[in-house]
């Protein structure tokens, strides 16, 4: 992924569920664009949030063997705009897995009043010409910045951890993918 619409996860259960956060701030570009008077998080990027919250709950549970792309968004309702200052609380839950995909059930509030609802449908992609455009060591940073690893669990009720495989393919002169913080950066 090039932009993150995530900041940090807050809960993480593997093939099951996942809950995500996004702050939004004045400071990021395209709210100055829309609107210039009256600042809205645009719904879009809400989609895209909870897309990146499914999405990697998707491909985490599949230990990142297969690539997952957002297929359609069949069922979308927004409720009310997100403005600079709120914190969206983003919700995804697997509804269908099957070697094809998968569904996902998803919610955006912020505090308690609901914001959006949307079904998500994700593929399962094999396409070589992709190449390292999906990194699944990629992904892994990504659980790891968002703090997925810290947060989250397996089904069995052990600690997530990111799958052997990938460690050691990624482990080869950088940081572990499973530690909070990357080299050189102070917790």
């Amino acid at each position: 992924m090039r932009w993150f619409w995530i900041d940090k996860f807050l809960e993480f259960e593997s093939g099951r569920y996942a809950k995500a956060i996004k702050c939004v701030s004045l400071a990021e570009d395209y709210l100055h664009d829309h609107f210039p008077q009256s600042p809205v998080f645009p719904n879009t990027l809400v989609i895209e949030g909870i897309a990146q919250t499914g999405g990697l709950l998707v491909c985490e549970h599949n230990e990142f063997r297969e690539k997952v792309i957002l297929a359609k968004v069949p069922k979308v309702q927004f409720f009310c705009h997100a403005r600079p200052g709120d914190t969206l609380a983003y919700t995804a839950t697997i509804e269908r897995e099957n070697a094809d995909g998968a569904t996902i059930h998803a919610t955006s509030y912020i505090g308690d009043r609901l914001q959006a609802e949307a079904e998500i449908l994700f593929h399962h992609l094999n396409a070589p010409w992709l190449g390292t455009f999906f990194s699944p060591e990629a992904f892994l940073s990504m659980m790891r910045v968002f703090g997925a690893y810290r947060v989250g669990h397996a089904a069995d009720g052990s600690p997530l951890r990111p799958p052997a495989r990938l460690c050691k393919a990624a482990d080869n002169g950088q940081e572990s993918l499973d530690s909070p913080l990357p080299r050189g950066i102070a917790q």
